[in-house]
């Protein structure tokens, strides 16, 4: 029994060594199928403004705070409304899985309508409704927005985004989704990020771990498992314990870069060839200076009524009897780095691939262009992503 729990315990190290990839937990690579949050959604009004709120003299705003109104018992008919410290907003949230009636959740709240600032404002109840139009949850509160607005005729000094707030445990949940993993005997897990290799692990890894239950990869991110007949347990039995597992994780080999800001990244996988770069600066300057040139004192001087000062052809002013000349000097000066043509190895690994990046010497900037280069070269073993 020894030797068979030793060869057992070889072979997962080899395993995993021959994999090439690291050891993760499924709950941190994979979610379980059809349990996730709901978006939800509502219009309500945020009151309590110290006149930073909308215009209510025409549109949505007005409408909605005569609805309001007339619902309290108070009739604006033929009435003309002014109240600049009220504000018409969206109010958006998220429903977790497993969410009970009474559950508190978070809730955004983002103005529609001209209102400056949100600041000290406090929503009224908003029904908050999912993609099927029933009402979920009813949010209602006062905001925080973790910054301010104030100023006066001369000026304003406004910090972080005051037209958006945010209300902690802002909402109650009025209705449940239904989830029955205590009855089902089947249920799959999906990979965040789909990969073939990463699939196979977690469906050797599962099938191995319980020998009651049926584990068949589907695709590149789902994996379907069933119960057999033989277990008495339920799915909330087994889930804690195939969330715990750990399987390689595999990755194909991805540059990611963003030209914006020159931020380049690149995957455990990334590869390149031998191949031979130069890489030269082309910078272009152009430069102006205005030169002016006065008469000498005893020019004579323009005649009364003369023509005003005109400018020929070229730019040069002039002005009639004595002249005053304004030039333009242009410099236009054209500089090229004088780069020699290098040879980048080939890398094996992702250390050798950054050492030999490094020594040709350039900035990210630079870099980018040199991989997209290298790429259309077919010497980079890898996906190039622009962001």
């Amino acid at each position: 029994m020894k030797i068979k729990i030793g060869l057992s315990l070889l072979l997962s190290v080899v395993f995993l060594i021959g994999t090439g990839a690291e050891a993760a937990r499924i709950k941190d690579i994979a979610e379980i199928g059809g349990v996730r949050d709901n978006q939800l959604i509502g219009y309500g009004l945020v009151v309590g403004l110290a006149g930073t709120g909308d215009d209510v003299k025409n549109g949505f705003t007005k409408e909605t705070l005569a609805n309001l109104l007339s619902r309290q018992g108070l009739s604006t008919k033929d009435k003309t409304l002014k109240a600049d410290n009220v504000a018409a907003a969206m109010v958006t949230a998220n429903l977790p899985p497993f969410a009970r009636i009474g559950t508190r959740i978070d809730v955004s709240v983002s103005s529609i309508g001209d209102a400056k600032s949100l600041q000290g404002g406090t929503l009224l109840m908003t029904p908050l409704r999912g993609a099927d139009g029933e009402i979920y949850a009813v949010a209602q509160g006062p905001l925080t927005l973790g910054g301010f607005s104030a100023g006066g005729a001369g000026g304003s000094v406004t910090k972080n985004h005051t037209s958006v707030g945010f209300i902690a445990n802002g909402a109650f949940v009025e209705r449940e989704l239904k989830h029955e993993l205590d009855r089902s005997r089947t249920f799959t897990l999906n990979l965040h990020t789909p990969d073939f290799t990463t699939a196979k692990h977690l469906t050797e890894v599962v099938a191995r771990s319980n020998p009651y239950v049926d584990a068949r990869q589907v695709d590149s991110r789902t994996v379907a498992l069933k119960l057999k007949p033989a277990f008495s347990g339920t799915m909330i039995d087994l889930i804690p314990q195939i969330e715990s597992l750990d399987i390689p994780v595999d990755s194909t080999a991805v540059v990611v870069m963003n030209e914006k800001t020159g931020t380049v990244v690149m995957g455990e996988n990334v590869r390149i060839s031998t191949v031979a770069i130069a890489h030269g600066n082309l910078s272009i300057q152009i430069k102006e200076e205005q030169k002016v040139s006065q008469p000498l004192p005893f020019a004579p001087t323009p005649p009364a009524g003369s023509a005003p000062v005109t400018a020929d052809k070229s730019g040069t002013i002039v002005a009639p009897g004595g002249q005053t000349v304004v030039t333009t000097d242009r410099t236009v000066g054209v500089g090229e780095e004088q780069k020699q043509l290098m040879v980048v190895p080939q890398g094996v690994t992702i250390q050798d691939v950054v050492k030999a990046l490094n020594a040709i010497g350039v900035t990210p900037r630079d870099l980018v262009t040199i991989l997209q280069t290298i790429k259309a070269a077919g010497a980079l073993q890898a996906d190039l992503r622009l962001i």
